[in-house]
């Protein structure tokens, strides 16, 4: 956003340097990118006066000057028509720099004759395109800077410019006299009225406007206009086109440069068709998708689909809130024209823009938002604008749609001040500065004004009140002193499982890896998912399709991927969660652990060798005894299907309990996931393990038993069968006070037992709590053991 401080001062009376404005602007969030002093480049520059002129003895079209200048009467070479003596020039003197021309001026010789200097036309100055002469000052005195005589006599000519970056939040920055508003609040200067018109017609509207249904929602909720008739369209005032110039917008003619002047002043893009141009009436509508316009760049441009535009009865004239187009466009011979404000919807513009890669300062201001309250008046201020520079009759208006209600108030609580931005600031204070600003006050509610979209809530009342104040007033206060004693936990038990079982994992020698929680649709089917519940809507590719319905297919894709680039042996782990339904509640924690190849490098004494589900199942109860898991757990079969059906066990508290998973990886999953085996894997369910009964800071005592234990050996006759892990429950639950703990230490088959038959020894671990065991105590315990087992097995104590 560019404006000169000329254009501020129309809005803001202020005796404020170019410095402290720019100080001023950055320390409200208008950030000043760049200030253009035109007299910093002019500044070397001084008056003259030709006191005599001669033709050149050897060139024509050149004359031999003698000016008066500030080092006194020298020689200067001249081929301007109009050089002639008793003229006041402006004197570029040897050393200075010359923009026009790109050149530092020194003495030389032209066609045999010195000249000490150059006697300067208004485009070699760039003070305009002018240079069919040189500079004829009306007045001024020899040796004057010729800055000093511009200020006093076109100040146009040394206006700064003060360029601000504008954030998306802020569109009422667009407007100049939105930036004034923003100073006066900080006490920078004193608001001048606005302009007011208001315009009576003096006949009914030719052209009738319209908006289609579907368009007035997401589309254009106002459309207004009026038509003025017998203008003489011309170049605008000088003051117009130096403004204009000023910010780099280039003068077309007093029509199309009003609506420019709007557009910077108050935020207000406008549009100007020639009504003569119009066939019948005008349309807001969608398009179909293909149809062309010729835009007033002179590209053309092709529709799609629900695209938002302006049509006479021939066909498209304006994209609408961007550009209009070249058929309709105000000429110099335009006589009747159309003045035009509307509403539009602001993500609309923006889609328009991006799909016809339009960049115009109509679709850069309606996209983020102008004043909706504004729209009728800028249209009478337009339209006395237009009257006065060129004449004209106008007509009522015509409308469609309706002003938007955008009203809305936020309680203000002045004691919000301190505890968001902490300053401290009085209520009286922060009253004056939302009513500078803009706001209503009525008691403790504050109106927000029309032209501030971007407040949306109390806390924006007191960015507000903190950005007018000045945030660099804040000042640094010591934190508060710890409080004695231990401070409460942050992490829940599950943030806290989590931690541990990523330690855990890594102290085993495991490498962590992150991966998408979307996979593709066939993988998700190989581990129980893949349905429509879990189905991403709008997927980023085919590969990421679905939600993970476990870990394990994201770490078997990450290890096939390793062992592409060579590496074989992997020990994966990740921490993370699944999903077994489309709600937010379907979901759950996991703990997978992934071993793939052997145990380690080969090795002449062969202690590398491949990994199997003992290795899988020690991690597990590794990582299990970390979170906290009871230490008498249950390895039950009936596994998920990815598991090898004879490889793998459940770690469960009781047949419905399942804290976990171990075991070989199906080879039928691993050649559908491209893995080279053996693979083993446990899964771990945090959210199943029971909390402590107990919540304590401290660890439990440590309990040490200091009596004798006592270990007798068993050897039962069952059928082949018969798993060993039924045998062993059966035993430790012989006496479930007195018995710590059943090991199974051989199995024999074949022999003198038969076909079908076997024979599995167990130790039984026995260990006192109260008194030393006696041989009569031993005795009952074995023979509730045998009775337990020959139930359970219906095998029988071999003899």
């Amino acid at each position: 956003m560019k404006f000169t401080l000329s254009w501020l001062k129309d809005h803001l009376e202020t005796k404020a340097s170019v410095a402290e404005i720019a100080e001023t602007l950055t320390d409200l969030g208008l950030e000043v990118e760049d200030i253009f002093d035109p007299a910093d480049r002019l500044s070397e520059f001084t008056i003259g006066k030709v006191v005599k002129a001669e033709k050149h003895p050897d060139a024509d079209k050149l004359k031999v000057c003698q000016v008066a200048t500030a080092q006194g009467e020298t020689q200067i070479i001249c081929g301007a028509p109009n050089a002639r003596e008793g003229i006041t020039v402006v004197i570029a003197s040897p050393g200075v720099y010359v923009p026009g021309i790109d050149t530092t001026i020194g003495v030389g010789k032209i066609r045999g004759i010195e000249s000490h200097g150059m006697m300067c036309s208004e485009r070699e100055m760039e003070l305009s395109e002018e240079h069919d002469g040189i500079i004829e000052l009306p007045s001024g005195e020899v040796g004057q800077k010729f800055t000093d005589w511009l200020a006093d006599h076109d100040p146009a000519k040394v206006d700064p410019v003060i360029e601000i970056a504008i954030t998306p939040n802020r569109p009422d920055a667009l407007g100049v006299r939105g930036i004034a508003l923003d100073l006066a609040a900080r006490g920078l200067g004193q608001m001048k009225p606005a302009p007011e018109a208001r315009i009576e017609g003096q006949f009914p509207c030719p052209i009738t406007i319209s908006i289609d249904e579907d368009t007035r929602d997401n589309g254009c909720e106002l459309f207004a206009g009026r038509v003025i008739r017998g203008v003489q369209n011309g170049p605008s005032p000088q003051w117009l086109q130096d403004r204009l110039r000023a910010i780099g917008l280039r003068p077309i003619s007093a029509l199309v440069d009003i609506t420019n002047f709007f557009t910077y002043d108050r935020n207000r893009p406008l549009h100007v068709f020639d009504a003569d141009k119009v066939q019948g009436n005008l349309r807001v509508h969608r398009t179909q998708g293909g149809e062309t316009l010729t835009g007033l760049d002179d590209k053309e441009y092709t529709f799609a689909p629900g695209m938002v535009v302006i049509s006479d009865d021939q066909g498209i004239e304006n994209i609408g809130g961007i550009m209009g187009g070249l058929a309709t466009g105000a000429t110099e011979d335009t006589v009747n024209v159309f003045l035009e404000a509307a509403l539009w919807d602001h993500i609309q513009i923006a889609t328009t823009g991006r799909g016809l890669k339009i960049n115009s300062d109509a679709r850069y201001r309606n996209e983020r938002g102008i004043d909706p309250a504004f729209n009728m008046d800028a249209l009478d201020l337009a339209t006395q604008m237009i009257l006065d520079l060129c004449g004209g009759e106008p007509s009522s208006v015509a409308t469609a749609g309706e002003v938007p209600d955008v009203s809305r108030a936020y309680r203000l609580d002045p004691a919000r001040v301190q505890s968001l931005v902490g300053m401290d600031i009085p209520e009286a204070e922060q009253r004056r500065t939302l009513t500078a600003l803009g706001f209503k006050l009525e008691g403790d509610m504050a109106h927000v004004p029309t032209w501030r979209p971007d407040v949306m809530g109390e806390a924006d009342l007191v960015e507000e009140v903190a950005r007018i104040a000045s945030l660099t007033k804040l000042v640094g206060k010591p934190l508060p002193r710890a409080q004695l004693g231990v401070p409460k936990p942050i992490l829940s038990p599950m943030q806290k499982r989590e931690q541990i079982a990523r330690r855990t994992s890594a102290a085993l020698g495991y490498n962590e890896c992150v991966t998408y929680s979307f996979i593709d649709k066939a993988s998700a089917a190989l581990f129980g998912g893949g349905d429509d519940a879990t189905m991403l809507a709008n997927p980023i590719s085919s590969e990421m399709s679905h939600m993970r319905p476990d870990l394990l297919p994201g770490l078997l894709q990450a290890a096939a991927r390793n062992q592409a680039r060579g590496s074989m042996n992997l020990a994966l782990f990740e921490v993370g969660h699944a999903f077994h339904g489309g709600d937010p509640d379907e979901q759950h924690p996991q703990i997978t652990g992934l071993l793939v190849g052997r145990t380690g490098p080969k090795d002449v004494h062969g202690a590398s060798r491949a990994v199997d589900l003992f290795d899988a199942k020690a991690d597990a109860e590794a990582v299990l005894s970390a979170l906290g898991a009871p230490d008498k757990v249950q390895i039950l079969r009936d596994g998920p299907a990815w598991f090898h059906p004879g490889r793998h066990g459940r770690i469960c508290l009781g047949p419905k309990k399942v804290l976990g998973v171990f075991g070989e990886l199906h080879p039928r999953v691993l050649d559908q996931m491209d893995v080279k085996g053996p693979a083993v894997a446990f899964t771990l369910f945090p959210a199943e393990i029971p909390l402590p009964r107990k919540k304590t800071t401290s660890r439990g005592a440590l309990d040490i038993r200091d009596l004798q234990a006592v270990e007798r050996d068993f050897a039962f006759v069952v059928d082949a069968q018969v798993e060993a892990l039924t045998l062993v429950n059966a035993a430790a639950g012989a006496d479930k006070a007195l018995i710590d703990d059943v090991r199974v230490f051989d199995e024999f088959i074949g022999g003198s037992l038969g076909d079908g038959k076997k024979s599995l020894a167990v130790t039984v671990r026995l260990q006192p709590t109260e008194a030393t065991l006696k041989e009569a105590d031993i005795e009952a315990v074995s023979k509730k053991i045998v009775e337990k087992v020959e139930k359970a097995t219906g095998g029988s104590l071999r003899g």
